[in-house]
């Protein structure tokens, strides 16, 4: 019972300092995973020698890879440095290398391909995906009020980092965006008549309780179903599950004859990517745009495209 109070209560600290419920979900795993590893010994208790120990158990005889490392590490920093103020410091662990993998890309040509199979649904899903360089679950959290078409710019809010963004939208979608938005506003009245409405953000509804009310705050891409909030539990729509658009995507990617790439929602994302770079766009530009914090993240799709060797010739083709 005492190990649930204090997950209870690491949650609680957590929603009152503001991370997102999949930060939130994360973490508990790992903490309770911790735990368990330590035979059940609170962690106030043990010290980064203990934190190590568990690293080198996930390394060494789960052989998890290095980024579920970084991801437990992360879990376990937040614990000890803000929850329990107990800075863990240089704890001396260092991760194995990791080799540099390439991100598997789409050409114009191939992502229409894919987009003609789609229904009109998973269509524009995909197409602000490529269009917008979207992550999926930036997409699918989308609400109307994001999009400013006379501007051509689209607002990520609360993206990976918790950083808010903007990035450019399409031109060619406006008319099925809208064609979306008037969709999703007929739900939310329906909804409406029910007391329903989207979930919305942090302390929104209480602050403004007409909220779920207005168009604005509606998501283009709502879930076929009504739900409990996890914080609130109060009766809303939530946005469209990522698993979704998963598995239309595999279905696509058969009826489209591409399956010789290794194609998943981020591939769209990579592709905008390249497909902006090779037009000749400034890699600072792109790196605002995707919302990288560090410019080396961005050069990478350099060596995707070759632009890393521009201008260079292949010595067989001096033959001659």
């Amino acid at each position: 019972m005492a190990k649930s109070k204090f997950l209870t209560e690491v949650r609680e600290f957590m929603r009152l300092h503001g991370y997102s419920i999949r930060t939130e979900h994360t973490y508990i795993y790992w903490i309770r995973f911790y735990i368990r590893f330590h035979r059940l010994q609170h962690p106030s208790t043990l010290g980064p020698e203990h934190v190590v120990m568990f690293l080198s158990f996930l390394a060494n005889r789960r052989d998890v890879a290095i980024n579920t490392q970084k991801v437990a590490l992360n879990a376990l920093a937040f614990l000890y440095n803000k929850y329990l103020n107990q800075p863990l410091g240089d704890i001396g662990f260092t991760f194995a290398t990791r080799p540099r993998h390439l991100p598997t890309v789409l050409s114009s040509a191939e992502v229409g391909k894919l987009l003609d199979v789609c229904n009109e649904r998973d269509r524009l899903i995909f197409s602000l995906l490529f269009g917008s360089g979207l992550r999926i679950t930036e997409c699918l959290r989308l609400r109307i009020k994001d999009f400013d078409f006379s501007r051509g710019t689209l607002t990520v809010f609360d993206g990976k980092g918790a950083k808010d963004r903007v990035t450019i939208l399409p031109q060619s979608l406006k008319p099925v965006c809208h064609e979306f938005f008037e969709m999703a506003i007929a739900l939310q009245k329906e909804d409406n008549k029910r007391g329903v409405g989207p979930s919305l953000p942090g302390a929104l509804g209480k602050k403004y309780p007409s909220a779920h009310l207005q168009p604005a705050w509606m998501f283009v891409f709502p879930s076929t179903t009504v739900c409990s909030h996890p914080y609130t539990k109060v009766l809303c729509r939530h946005h469209l599950h990522d698993s979704v658009p998963r598995k239309a995507l595999k279905q696509a990617v058969i009826s489209a004859g591409l399956t010789s790439k290794r194609i998943s929602c981020h591939t769209f994302r990579h592709s905008f990517t390249t497909e902006l770079l090779h037009s000749g766009r400034d890699i600072r530009t792109v790196q605002e745009l995707l919302g990288h914090s560090d410019v080396a993240t961005t050069q990478i799709y350099t060596h995707v495209i070759g632009q890393h060797f521009a201008g260079t010739s292949s010595p067989l083709d001096l033959l001659g």
